[in-house]
């Protein structure tokens, strides 16, 4: 069984029993995403965001080949030090555990393993997608399919604008995940607010959000939700220079080789420099942003949790 490889954080244990609320927090970032020690500060920052909107962190990764559920501040420091953490997808899991490395959680991963630990609510970045160029690499992103099947609802400021956001679009409603605008209209593009790609649903309150998507899961439809959460404005950048940026990005990347697992580290890095470091910012912004939303999104989904607890059954003679 699972639970043989599970570790979950006594303090994440005890809210979970006790129905209170809980956010998975993915370890991709910190190992990946950003430079040390920034990477290292801006976990320690997200999760004391999370915890001031009345939810409890739970930050998400394989160490020595045990899946551990809510790190300790030692945890996060070694992450953001060590050098051979893999970045792991669903396909590595079983290799990662048996050969007791360590993992780095995506958005994949970090939903099978906040699912396995009963996490409903995750705060990530941005979500993989379809990249560029996709009809002739097929180079999909593993988090499409984990939307379409793991039932945990992503906190995200949209897919991430190095992606091809039509069709990544055009997939999650092939596989019926919901993508709901939070005080938008329009997909986020992870830097910016805008993409020019409406979308069908907008929500302005995380107690109507809460409520949609408990009634998809009563109604046995499983699978998550993208909660497209903007950028905030103070830090959206400009969306034709982002746009430059990443168009040069993509052209080096492809005049490297650079290619798979690869691909989305070497993009976010050069586009990093080529911004002059304004995309790095911008990153952590709306990851904190997003940690503020999924905490109290989570708190919510608790309270409805519990009101379903308290009903009582007529009994009838």
């Amino acid at each position: 069984m699972y639970k043989d490889y599970l570790d979950i954080n006594p303090e994440v244990k005890q809210a979970l029993d006790n129905n209170q609320a809980v956010v998975a927090l993915e370890s991709t970032i910190i190992s990946h995403g950003m430079p040390y020690p920034q990477n290292v500060e801006t976990a320690l920052k997200v999760e004391e965001i999370v915890r001031k909107n009345g939810a409890v962190p739970a930050t998400i990764a394989i160490l020595n080949g045990r899946i551990k559920v809510g790190l300790t501040k030692e945890e996060i420091e070694y992450l953001g030090k060590a050098q051979n953490v893999i970045k792991t997808s669903r396909r590595d899991i079983p290799i990662i555990i048996a050969k007791k490395l360590d993992g780095a959680t995506t958005v994949a991963t970090t939903m099978i393993f906040a699912h396995m630990a009963g996490i409903k609510v995750f705060a990530t970045g941005g979500i993989g997608g379809v990249h560029r160029g996709a009809q002739e690499t097929f180079d999909i992103s593993a988090d499409l399919q984990e939307l379409a099947h793991t039932s945990v609802a992503v906190v995200c400021a949209g897919a991430k604008s190095i992606l091809d956001l039509g069709l990544t679009l055009e997939y999650l409603e092939t596989f019926g995940v919901p993508v709901i605008g939070f005080g938008t209209d329009e997909l986020p593009a992870f830097y910016t607010r805008k993409s020019g790609f409406k979308l069908e649903y907008r929500v302005d309150d995380v107690i109507e959000l809460a409520r949609i998507i408990s009634v998809k899961w009563d109604l046995g439809l499983t699978g998550g939700v993208v909660v497209a959460n903007p950028i905030p404005e103070a830090y959206s950048m400009d969306h034709e220079v982002i746009n430059k940026a990443i168009e040069r990005a993509v052209k080096e990347a492809e005049g490297l080789g650079i290619q798979g697992k690869e691909i989305t580290p070497f993009l976010l890095a050069k586009i990093k420099d080529i911004t002059g470091g304004k995309s790095l910012e911008a990153n952590i912004q709306l990851v904190f942003n997003n940690a503020k939303v999924a905490a109290q999104l989570a708190k919510e989904m608790s309270l409805l949790d519990l009101g379903k607890k308290d009903k009582v059954t007529p009994q009838f003679l």
